[in-house]
């Protein structure tokens, strides 16, 4: 056995002129051009269009069929279904969006991804070198950015198309070759097929470049409808791979992404697998028939066919899920449902994801949820502080009842300090990388944004801390007139901070012109209060005197605290100007 073996590939049987080593250099060369090819593709067009696509992805998805259609668009856009689904995991992790939402779009995601099947059967392969051609000029002599960014994405298209022309003409000797052709035959039982191309899926990491790899064989010949569809069944299988490590160590709400892309690829391969036969025969009649016989009429009609199998199947199977996305939803809920966690006084981050870094539209995205996270803390800090200036009863934190609320305003900053330091760090990780001058110019905002809030936490943990301290020593109330302004002062600075949580989260410009509206309306007001403060201590009044100076500092660190939170609306204004 071992001897016949060797024999075959020495090129002694049937078939003595092949040349093994160039034959095996083609094919691995050819799909090393793909793999690079669609990796700068892809590059190209989340350059050109990232930050667009993270928008229209994050706003667009919250009717089904418009779901079903961007997931279709973005991966034809981007040529890849695993890398929609790694963003819907992302955008989960980063909350832009809940997981029940991204169903529909993991759903047009693998529609999505019959367009490179049908390029490869209409033979675009034959103008690779054009497209290349054109693509390196774009990049080299395009003077506007996003003209640049699409030559890229040309480049990659037509290296991508380069590598498929070359594992074509390198599998031309194996059209004589029995043993192949008998092996190839065996993929018939489609179970067999279903098993290849999971593995082989799985392990390129691709299933626009297996199902290309099935038509290359396809146009030599060598490969019939009934053995290629169960090959394209088995691909949607393998690219679930993919999605499953992109959710390890992410939230639940990720995690239950990856399961419903398995379970919706599963699924419909489960339904579809008994009837082959039948949706073979259903092909043949839609794809126009060769003239011919044998190798050459199954190398003229095959490529199509399978295709056009790859079509209908994904699409069918898209139509037939989509009416059941909220049951799908509640069942993966009930396999893996929100667990009772107690809340962390220990800093961690929750939505910073390093795998993301070299996609740098949803980095971006997740660092900005991270920064959200900072908001709404500070404003839990914010909230805190003003009590023990009214009162000296001792009190607990609201959120952490074993903490005292001095311990939980010390705990809150630990927290600030850590993501102040983290979010810092992954920004500059993302500045590392190639970015449009927009996305470069909103990461060196971000840091700004970061510091500031980092800035407001010292204020409120060390100064004002220190206050409390000194007012608790006094035994001695404010005016009932002065605790009156300080209360509506610090409500206002509250709302201020809830006006910026919103804009950041909504992304509305509106809330961040009333943030800088207002600022300049309460610096005012500060004044006036300020100026009534000096009147009662000018007047004799005891309280206002014994409590001059605390009164002073506490409402000067309350408009230094809106200070900060205008500059980072501004911040905000300006990256949203950009866009």
């Amino acid at each position: 056995m071992v001897s016949s073996a060797s024999n075959i590939f020495a090129g002694t049987e049937t078939t003595p002129d092949i040349n093994w080593t160039f034959l095996i250099m083609g094919l691995f060369g050819g799909l090393s051009f793909f793999l690079y090819g669609m990796a700068k593709m892809s590059g190209g067009m989340k350059k050109a269009a990232g930050d667009r696509m993270r928008n229209i992805l994050a706003a667009l998805t919250k009717h089904r069929i418009v779901g079903l259609g961007l997931g279709a668009f973005v991966t034809m856009v981007i040529q890849s279904s695993s890398a929609t689904t790694v963003m819907l995991v992302s955008f989960v992790q980063a909350q832009l969006m809940t997981y029940a939402q991204a169903l529909a779009v993991i759903m047009g995601a693998n529609i999505g991804t019959t367009i490179t099947a049908q390029l490869v059967a209409f033979k675009f392969t034959d103008y690779a070198l054009a497209m290349i051609t054109i693509g390196f000029l774009m990049t080299m002599f395009a003077k506007r950015e996003t003209y640049k960014h699409l030559g890229e994405a040309l480049l990659g298209f037509g290296i991508l198309f380069f590598g498929m022309k070359l594992m074509s003409e390198s599998m031309v000797p194996l059209r004589s070759f029995q043993p192949f052709i008998h092996m190839m035959e065996g993929l018939e039982n489609p179970i067999f097929g279903l098993l290849i191309g999971a593995l082989f899926t799985g392990l390129i990491q691709s299933s626009s470049a297996f199902t290309g790899i099935v038509i290359v064989l396809a146009q030599q010949g060598l490969l019939t409808l009934d053995a290629g569809i169960p090959l394209i069944f088995g691909a949607n299988i393998g690219t679930c791979i993919t999605a499953g490590l992109a959710s390890i160590g992410t939230i639940r709400g990720a995690k239950r992404v990856a399961i419903a892309h398995v379970l919706f690829n599963i699924g419909g391969v489960l339904i579809f697998i008994w009837f082959v036969p039948q949706l073979a025969d259903l092909v043949r009649w839609l794809s126009p028939v060769a003239q011919g016989s044998g190798a050459e009429k199954l190398a003229l009609e095959t490529p199509r066919q399978i295709a056009n199998a790859h079509t209908i199947f994904n699409v069918t199977v898209g139509l037939v899920f989509l009416p059941f996305t909220k049951i799908l939803a509640h069942y993966i809920y009930k396999i893996l449902p929100d667990i009772e966690v107690e809340k962390g006084i220990i800093p961690v981050t929750w939505h910073l994801d390093n795998s993301q870094i070299s996609h740098p539209a949803v980095a971006i995205e997740l660092a900005k949820t991270e920064m959200l996270r900072m908001i709404k803390i500070l404003g839990r800090m914010l909230d805190a502080f003003i009590h023990p200036f009214l009162s000296d009863e001792p009190e607990q934190d609201m959120r952490y009842p074993q903490l005292s609320l001095m311990e939980g305003i010390d705990m809150r900053e630990s927290k600030i300090n850590f993501l102040e330091q983290h979010v810092s760090e992954y920004l500059f990780q993302i500045s590392r990388q190639e970015l449009s001058d927009q996305q470069a110019e909103e990461v060196f905002a971000m840091v700004s944004m970061v510091k500031d809030m980092e800035s407001i936490g010292d204020i409120i943990h060390g100064r004002i801390s220190r206050l409390i301290n000194k007012k608790q020593g006094l035994k001695e109330p404010f005016s009932v007139e002065g605790q009156n302004e300080i209360i509506d002062f610090h409500i206002r600075v509250m709302k201020q901070v809830s006006r910026l949580k919103i804009a950041f989260s909504k992304q509305k410009i509106k809330k961040v012109e009333k943030v800088l509206r207002k600022d300049l309306k309460y610096r005012n007001l500060e004044t006036e209060y300020r100026q009534s403060h000096l009147v009662r201590v000018q007047n004799g009044k005891s309280e206002s005197v014994t409590t001059h100076g605390i009164h002073m500092e506490l409402m000067d660190l309350l408009k230094q605290i809106n200070v900060y939170i205008s500059e980072i609306a501004k911040t905000l204004l300006e990256i949203k100007h950009d866009y």
